[in-house]
């Protein structure tokens, strides 16, 4: 009898302390879109990729102001969420194999997830965002350096509403086992 009052203590025990911590993944995901957002309403100085916290962007991937800062912005989102990676102005660079979702998988729309942009006219990925959400057939995504009209050579951060048939590439850089958050624990 006391042996079964022991073993049901601890499935107790392991039960309820499967709620005490909050989900990771989920907490990362809301901590990198409430930064994404604090950013709406950002502009240009000039319309030259200029300005402070444009060029602030762009000092996180080490580009001097005038550099297309699409990628830069969501390199910076990363750093200031407490990751390592990704750190790059390249936006082609942010949907390498190891990060790639198919777009048929449900987790390709989850927040903070990236979308690419394919442009015919330059044969790759030009233009990246972060979403925010998914409603109904349409991501809703915080992109820098676009403009109402959905430019990727905008003039400042806003929030887009794209068709998913348009977005040719999704990466998560959230769950991959050969990321590190600062201070060196490692998730998935």
């Amino acid at each position: 009898m006391a042996a079964i009052r022991i073993l049901f203590s601890f499935v107790c025990l392991a039960f309820i302390s499967s709620f005490d911590e909050p989900n990771s993944d989920l907490l990362n995901r809301k901590k990198l879109i409430t930064i994404a957002e604090s950013q709406l309403g950002v502009r240009e100085k000039t319309g030259n990729n200029d300005g402070l916290q444009v060029e602030e962007y762009l000092k996180t991937v080490n580009l001097k102001k005038g550099n297309p800062y699409c990628a830069a912005f969501i390199s910076w989102v990363f750093y200031k969420a407490g990751f390592d990676q990704p750190r790059t102005g390249w936006s082609p660079a942010l949907f390498q194999n190891s990060h790639l979702i198919m777009a048929s998988s449900k987790e390709a729309y989850l927040p903070g997830n990236l979308i690419g942009i394919y442009f015919p006219s330059l044969k790759r990925i030009a233009h990246v965002g972060i979403i925010a959400y998914r409603k109904n057939n349409w991501i809703i995504s915080i992109e820098a350096n676009t403009n109402v009209e959905g430019s990727r050579e905008g003039d400042g951060v806003y929030r887009r509403r794209r068709p998913i048939r348009t977005i040719s590439r999704y990466s998560d850089w959230i769950n991959n086992w050969s990321l590190k958050r600062k201070g060196g624990a490692s998730w998935k």
